[in-house]
């Protein structure tokens, strides 16, 4: 099969790394500590603007985008040293993969990613010459949201583009045009017919400063047929393990999460509230929750030391937990930059969940700025918490209810890493687990858990009417004794007034 017109190389063979990135380590829970690679077909080539096709039947297309370095000078067993100088450039490449029919592979990937189409290239190379294998930027768009955005730094990357190269050279001879497809980072996900895939590659130019792009490669999702034959080979099969590699995650996957001895009930991670709770918990004020929750024996539920960024703000969802631990250089080089566990918790905001962020009560430098406050509320969320500081305040203050414990124009790199999402947390000395119900107004922000959560707002709201008929009572010139509460006849009094309305 001929090169498709409008793909800038015609290589003799494509290679592609399995994990080279970091994030995309972090994200998969192992890291590797030797390259690994494997082949892809050049007859999946295809040329930005064209439409890939999933099968019909399957579900689990997803993207990876990737910087896709070609080689200019035949490299044999050549050092890391001197790789770069066998390259002619690079660009941008997106290693689709159909993970409905991995598994029979076992790591080959050769019926999931050298299906035709699935490796759209281009649309230009970047010279080599230009470019500092360090300094590459690789963003992906799903429908026009960024979804990856990392870097080739030493911090970015597990393996250096130089070593890939050189290592390759000691077991074959990477010849002109061959394609090195150099791993994705974390982001990868799901896409579906309807969707559309840019990436991009840039850079600055080593010779003039100006920014150097690949342009961005665009690739359409189109479904197509799915006739697959079961007497010539395996067909399409998905199992949970399949779901969450190609979503990222379980939670993206939309798969209940794992059993744990470390949850509390049932409920611990029930779905979204109900309308009409979620009403209730909106009228009813976090002192009269925070008595109730007293009564029945639960003290340390008060997220200390928070305010709300705009007074009068009130703040009702389910808690989407993100941790952050204290500044240290070498782990924020690893788990700092690109598509972070940060990014990664806004991206997979649910509507009507509240990020709490535990932060340690260290306001010396922000948890969130105004973009990922607009990410948020785009996303539904109802409001953050967080025991750290916060950018962009007055921004911030406009865009949705957000409690902190100040304001601080710093970045995290300054106090915080941001680490890992979906645990239970410690903000502002209470303890949250993912799913707890998060109430905030003037008075403070509260953390009431599932299981009580319906009881809690009934018994409150009937205090509150108790409590306003009292405080009647009492600017009508009334002594306290016997009426807050209300005992013996003010009992009975209040109680002949309650039926009457």
């Amino acid at each position: 099969m001929p090169t498709p017109a409008g793909v800038p190389v015609r290589p003799g063979k494509v290679i592609a790394v399995h994990v080279a990135y970091e994030s995309r380590s972090a994200q998969r829970g192992k890291r590797p500590s030797q390259p690994s690679y494997f082949l892809k077909a050049t007859s999946s080539l295809a040329a930005s603007g064209e439409a890939i096709e999933r099968p019909a039947g399957t579900s689990l297309l997803a993207f990876e985008g990737e910087i896709a370095i070609v080689i200019g000078t035949a490299a044999h067993r050549v050092s890391a040293k001197d790789a770069w100088t066998y390259v002619e450039g690079v660009t941008a490449s997106n290693d689709f993969g159909l993970y409905d029919i991995k598994a029979p592979d076992k790591g080959s990937n050769l019926r999931s990613k050298s299906r035709d189409g699935y490796t759209p290239l281009g649309p230009n190379i970047i010279p080599a010459a230009e470019a500092d294998p360090q300094s590459l930027r690789i963003r992906t768009w799903v429908n026009g949201q960024v979804r990856q955005d990392d870097g080739t730094s030493a911090a970015q990357l597990i393996f250096p583009l130089t070593r890939i190269i050189a290592d390759l050279s000691q077991h074959m001879t990477l010849e002109s045009g061959d394609v090195i497809l150099t791993g994705t980072p974390a982001g990868s996900s799901v896409v579906a017919p309807g969707d559309s895939v840019e990436v991009e590659v840039t850079t600055s130019s080593a010779n003039t400063g100006s920014e150097l792009s690949s342009g961005r490669l665009v690739t359409n999702v189109v479904e197509g047929p799915g006739d697959f034959d079961e007497d010539l080979g395996s067909m399409p099969a998905v199992d949970e393990s399949l779901q969450i590699d190609a979503w990222g995650s379980r939670e993206a996957a939309g798969l209940a999460p794992e059993s744990s001895d470390d949850q509390i009930g049932d409920d611990a991670t029930a779905g979204p509230l109900s309308d009409e709770l979620r009403a209730k918990l909106i009228e009813a004020p976090t002192a009269g929750l925070s008595a109730q929750l007293r009564a029945r024996g639960l003290n340390n539920v008060v997220i200390e030391g928070v305010s709300p960024l705009q007074p009068g703000s009130k703040v009702v969802g389910t808690a989407k937990t993100l941790r952050f631990v204290p500044n240290r250089e070498d782990l924020f080089k690893s788990h700092g930059g690109g598509y972070n566990a940060q990014k990664q918790a806004f991206d997979s905001l649910q509507s009507g969940e509240v990020v709490v962020i535990e932060a340690r009560g260290e306001p010396g430098s922000g948890t969130l700025g105004d973009v990922l406050a607009l990410r948020a509320e785009a996303q539904g969320a109802t409001g953050v918490i967080t025991d750290g500081g916060v950018r962009d305040s007055a921004e911030v203050a406009g865009i949705l209810p957000v409690f902190a414990t100040g304001r601080n124009p710093a970045v995290l790199g300054r106090k915080h890493v941001p680490w890992e999402s979906d645990v239970a947390v410690a903000c502002g000395n209470a303890t949250v687990l993912p799913g707890d119900v998060i109430v905030g107004d003037d008075d403070g922000v509260i953390v009431i858990p599932r299981g009580l959560v319906a009881e809690v707002v009934e018994a409150a709201l009937a205090k509150e009417i108790e409590d306003g008929w009292v405080a009647e009572q009492v600017a009508a010139g009334n002594p306290i004794e016997s009426l807050f509460p209300p005992k013996g006849q003010w009992r009975d009094k209040f109680e002949a007034w309650k039926a009457s309305q």
